[in-house]
């Protein structure tokens, strides 16, 4: 069974999962990868969720406020022998029901191009391509979606 876990940034296990994560994009990013990297600082994420199965940590995600409406989903990782087994539909369904126990109307997330994975992923969830925001505008390896949260 996978718990889902609410905290922030200052938790332990999401430093630990981060850090995996940023390997991993190192090399996806390639060249690109300092440019993505300064936005994904993770000190002012005050809404994270970790996922653990059998005790072990095996995913997070987060969100920040993007504006009166939208959060940004952020931060999104599950280590590579949990992947396939549902722990990322579940932490991004966490992060969601809690944007939407905050008044929230909409995700919004930013992924790239090389990441087939996350994209193939985020559409599977209901995640629809939306133009680029904020730092991702006239950026080519970046795609942008958007999902409109259901009220509860």
């Amino acid at each position: 069974m996978i718990k889902i876990i609410r905290t922030d940034a200052h938790h332990k296990d999401f430093k630990a999962l981060v850090k995996q994560l940023d390997a991993y994009l190192k090399v996806t990013d390639g060249d690109e990868h300092d440019f993505y990297n300064q936005f994904n600082a993770i000190e002012n994420l005050n809404h994270v969720i970790i996922a653990k199965h059998n005790n072990e940590v095996v995913g997070c995600g987060a969100f920040k406020n993007f504006d009166d409406t939208k959060v940004e989903v952020k931060r999104m990782f599950t280590v590579a022998k949990a992947r396939k087994k549902g722990v990322a539909s579940k932490i991004l369904k966490g992060l969601e029901d809690w944007a939407k126990e905050l008044g929230y109307a909409f995700t919004l997330l930013e992924t790239g191009i090389r990441q087939t994975e996350a994209v193939e992923f985020y559409k599977k969830n209901a995640y629809q391509l939306t133009s680029n925001y904020g730092q991702y505008i006239g950026i080519e390896n970046s795609l942008c979606f958007k999902k409109k949260l259901n009220k509860q």
